[in-house]
């Protein structure tokens, strides 16, 4: 019946796929156990300070937030040490890239440009808004040529966005390389620098200064800086997504955002774990060393593994299993990971970081079915 009134940009769409759930594949394999290693998520869970943060303020949820979160807007800017005046809030950071289209690209005449695979909301929300999106593919090693990348901007880009450490494979470009990419845009184009697995970039010894320009106080007037508290804060259900933007942007997207799109739980599990630095550095140990123990194994299972600065490794099986077979025999057996068909990378997959446990029991199952040669 709405057929022929959806808007053309809609009917040709193709959605965002997201991992597969733990209940979907209980009941369609008979399985009682199951892990998930598909989505990024945090292997330890949730900060205890966070759990009994959300049991003190359950009586709460019948009143509506703050007017623009004033509160964690306050513990942000004192957690990074930037102005107040520069944070934004968002329910994940999917609704500020959504907003950052909206707000900046004017459909049939501007355009947004990206590296191809990327994190699909980029091209999503732009095609959604009707703006047209510019893809440069990586190079064939996943690192990023920003030569080629500026070829596709002109005087009607209006975003450009950098995925650092990118999505899906963990390549980190040098932050001199990202400065000098914002450097040589327009005036009124906007770099958006998506730091989601940022937390995770460093080695030993390292800081994040090395890999992030907004941690190393550089950040240029034309780029903003996207986190969230999915990952390494454990939070991804709650949907907290934060942007640190010029101080101009940042005053548009509060006058156009959704009111009330943070809600008080969400808010009273950020400021909670902001406060359990314990947990968070557990975390970040717990993915770094897990992340070198799949790398090991998988390269000792013949795969192609890809060097990762992120909480999640992209490998390519030997030649006698395909990805599609190993995907399906991992789940079959209750190991759920991430396919990357919808990357346009059928060839390859991308496991997270797991716990001890998970991580054991990922490499034991993908050893047998790669000893049977495919999925059982």
């Amino acid at each position: 019946m709405f057929e022929n009134v959806v808007r053309p940009e809609i009917r040709s769409l193709k959605p965002y796929v997201p991992g597969r759930s733990i209940d979907e594949i209980r009941e369609e394999y008979g399985l009682e156990c199951v892990v998930k290693m598909a989505s990024n998520e945090n292997p330890l869970g949730v900060s205890p300070l966070v759990k009994e943060a959300l049991g003190r303020h359950a009586d709460t949820v019948f009143r509506y937030p703050a007017g623009g979160n004033p509160r964690l807007v306050k513990a942000l800017a004192e957690h990074w040490q930037t102005d107040a005046s520069r944070i934004v809030g968002g329910n994940g950071s999917d609704e500020i890239i959504d907003m950052l289209v909206r707000m900046l690209a004017v459909a049939g005449r501007d355009n947004v440009v990206c590296f191809r695979p990327c994190f699909s909301l980029y091209p999503i929300q732009s095609l959604i808004q009707g703006v047209e999106i510019r893809r440069q593919p990586v190079n064939t090693d996943f690192s990023f040529d920003f030569d080629k990348l500026l070829a596709l901007v002109d005087e009607n880009t209006r975003l450009v966005f950098v995925t650092t450490p990118d999505n899906p494979s963990g390549y980190c470009p040098k932050p001199d390389e990202v400065k000098a990419l914002a450097a040589r845009l327009p005036r009124d184009c906007l770099l958006v620098i998506d730091e989601a697995y940022m937390d995770f970039a460093p080695a030993p010894g390292e800081s994040e200064a090395d890999w992030s320009l907004f941690k190393r106080g550089d950040l240029p007037a034309n780029a903003c800086v996207i986190r969230t508290f999915s990952k390494s804060y454990g939070l991804a259900g709650l949907r907290i997504g934060v942007g640190i933007l010029p101080e101009e942007l940042a005053s548009y997207y509060w006058r156009a955002r959704l009111p009330f799109s943070v809600n008080i739980l969400a808010e009273e599990a950020v400021l909670a774990a902001l406060e359990d630095a314990e947990f968070r550095e557990l975390t970040l140990t717990t993915v770094r060393e897990g992340r070198e123990v799949l790398t090991r194994g998988l390269t000792e299972l013949g795969c192609t593994v890809m060097p990762s600065r992120a909480n999640f490794l992209m490998f390519l099986p030997p030649a006698q299993c395909t990805a599609k077979d190993l995907y399906a025999g991992l789940l079959a057996r209750g190991v759920i990971v991430r396919a990357l068909a919808s990357y346009d990378l059928p060839a390859w997959i991308r496991v997270s970081i797991g716990n001890t446990a998970e991580n054991r029991l990922f490499l034991k199952e993908t050893a047998a079915i790669l000893n049977e040669g495919g999925a059982r």
